[in-house]
């Protein structure tokens, strides 16, 4: 292989990458110097294998993470923040400084206050608030925190929704998925350490960026997974392809890929040769990961799993299957919760598709001494308006306040944190951003949020940008 610039035309492009560093860049090999007698280390460090497990700054509560995500954003009004003066002034229009330089997506400035749809009651020990549509995470409520007062920066879906995962709203920034294979590298070698599924009426808005590595090698994004036959596409091999033909041609194919490694010194050729071997020992681990049929059947209907049916049920038994062989982050998106209408009935449906399956992921955790170290997330990229949209049913996307639940893995159990005010329109007290979450969350998993960074275009990223703080009250 050569160059073909007018520069150095037919010459080995390793030979060109060494002039051109000590023609043009000997000006920064002083900084270079300095740089590694200062001894500034990024906080994973750089080995042979990218996925080799590593520790990380302090002893971790979270081995791993099961991330709920429920896109489109649930109305934090009508599940867990029952407001008594939202249903006694329903239909009058909300105070004017309440609205005093607010911005919304769709809404019209006239719109009238929508009281709550459902009925709340007290549930568990902890006397946590619920609504009627979830029957099922009340029986798990003294095992979950509930944070009633985050807050975002966006309110629209797509940058909401990589808001929420990367800590900006801009494409290009790793996940927080990434960020965790990055720090902690992986426990399983015959499964991907970072797994996604995707169930609901469509895909995430904010699409793959949701789950990808953004400017950190592309063997820490997130593994897509189907949820019915093979986990990934063409994992099983053709008709006539048998395993000599294949490993003649892995061999075959990694031997070039070395060749190419050790000329061009790309780490996304490490990343292919790590995606070949992976998917063959995939071809063991994948179809024996789906196969749950020697599941019993009490846990199948704890879920509320039908064998042979995709749903958001089967995607929580298998997250909790993934968890089980090691896989350090899984995530599921069910994208159903944009109700600017017909509120009342596609809540009370989303509710009965992940209602049960959620607690019975707690609860499974829970029996198999899992839920100490797995830490479960629960929530979407904002919240809902208090004022109407779409007639008298429905509700716009609202930045200012929502809701999300945590469990497992150092969390707190049985906590209610943080108060909205009288419309359940801003949050009031504990309040918490997106970036505080994710510092939590990485706090959880042995990482100080502001030393896990990596260098790109001369300076240090990380997950949270330059903000964010643990929330320590809802540390167990």
């Amino acid at each position: 292989m050569n160059c073909q610039t007018h520069f150095y035309r037919n010459e080995s492009p390793l030979a060109v990458t060494r002039r051109w560093f000590l023609k043009d860049c000997a000006v920064g090999l002083g900084a270079l110097a300095l740089h590694t007698l200062a001894g500034e280390t990024a906080a994973a460090p750089q080995t042979s294998d990218p996925l080799a497990p590593r520790s990380p700054h302090f002893p971790a509560r979270a081995k791993r993470v099961i991330y709920l995500f429920m896109a489109g954003a649930p109305s934090h009004l009508d599940l867990f923040d029952y407001k008594p003066q939202l249903a006694k002034f329903n239909g009058t229009l909300p105070p004017p400084e309440l609205l005093q330089g607010y911005r919304a997506a769709f809404i019209n400035p006239n719109s009238t206050l929508l009281g709550p749809k459902f009925k709340f009651a007290k549930y568990g020990r902890c006397g946590a608030e619920l609504s009627e549509l979830l029957p099922h995470l009340a029986e798990v409520v003294d095992d979950v925190a509930i944070v009633k007062s985050m807050f975002t920066d966006s309110f629209n879906h797509a940058p909401a929704q990589i808001m929420m995962h990367t800590g900006s709203p801009l494409f290009g920034r790793p996940s927080v998925g990434a960020w965790t294979l990055y720090g902690l590298g992986a426990e399983s070698r015959n499964l991907p350490g970072f797994v996604v599924f995707s169930s609901g009426s469509k895909g995430p808005s904010g699409g793959a960026s949701n789950w990808g590595s953004g400017f950190l090698p592309t063997v820490y994004s997130g593994v897509m997974f189907r949820s019915q036959g093979d986990p990934i596409l063409y994992l099983s091999n053709p008709n006539g392809v048998d395993d000599h033909i294949q490993h003649d041609t892995l061999d075959a194919v990694r031997r070039l890929d070395q060749m190419h490694l050790e000329e061009a010194r790309d780490p996304e050729i490490s990343t292919r040769i790590s995606s070949y071997e992976m998917a063959c020992r995939m071809q063991t681990s994948g179809p024996e990961l789906m196969d749950i049929s020697k599941e019993p059947k009490h846990i199948l209907d704890m879920y509320g799993v039908e064998p042979g049916k995709p749903s958001f049920a089967l995607n929580c038994l298998l997250a909790r299957r993934l968890a089980e062989r090691g896989v350090r982050f899984v995530e599921l998106f069910h994208e159903a919760w944009d109700q600017h209408g017909n509120l009342k009935a596609d809540l009370r449906k989303n509710c009965e598709h992940t209602d049960q399956a959620c607690a019975a992921l707690i609860k499974d955790l829970k029996q198999r001494g899992m839920l100490e170290d797995t830490l479960v997330i629960w929530g979407g990229e904002f919240g809902r308006t208090p004022m109407v949209q779409g007639g008298d049913d429905g509700r716009d996307h609202h930045p200012n306040c929502f809701t999300m639940w945590l469990a497992g893995g150092g969390i707190k159990p049985g906590l209610t944190l943080g108060e909205s005010d009288d419309f359940g329109f801003n949050a009031t007290r504990d309040k918490v951003h997106v970036h505080d979450l994710n510092a939590t969350i990485l706090r959880l998993l042995g990482f100080d949020h502001t030393k896990l960074t990596y260098r790109f275009q001369g300076r240090d990223f990380r997950l949270t940008d330059v903000k964010g703080e643990p929330v320590a009250k809802i540390l167990a």
